[in-house]
């Protein structure tokens, strides 16, 4: 886990994670100037890790991390401690939780994604129609 520094190329598995603002702690696929990169040696592992630091998002695990009057933000090693501390409490039981992180969690994720897709879909119809018969 290092600070990721614009332009610079990762060719290992990696996942990026913002550092600043209400949403620090959001994993992200793609890289933007405030965060951080997690490297990792395989896909399986970049996968298990991506959707423990989205749970620990999801659950505002570290919202009581956040640093800073005007503009929040998570220092790296606060992050690290949280992370490293879950991920110590989920390896009491690793097989169930990697099942259902890396098959359950993916889907939904991929459903999400195509119901987004399914509402900008439906604006655009629904602006299709209105402009039929608003502009005769």
């Amino acid at each position: 886990i290092s600070t990721h520094k614009i332009g610079k190329i990762y060719s290992e598995p990696h996942f990026f994670v913002l550092n600043k603002g209400n949403n620090s702690g959001k994993p992200l696929l793609s890289p933007c100037p405030n965060c951080f990169v997690l490297l990792f040696s395989s896909e399986e592992e970049k996968e298990y890790f991506y959707w423990v630091t989205m749970g620990l998002w999801y659950s505002k695990a570290f919202y009581s991390e956040l640093q800073g009057s005007v503009i929040p933000f998570i220092r790296l090693p606060n992050f690290k401690r949280v992370l490293v501390s879950t991920v110590a409490n989920l390896s009491a039981n690793p097989s169930k939780i990697a099942s259902s992180l890396s098959t359950s969690l993916s889907k939904l994720d991929a459903l999400e994604r195509q119901f987004m897709r399914n509402l900008v879909l439906i604006k655009e119809a629904k602006q299709l129609v209105l402009y039929k018969y608003i502009r005769k």
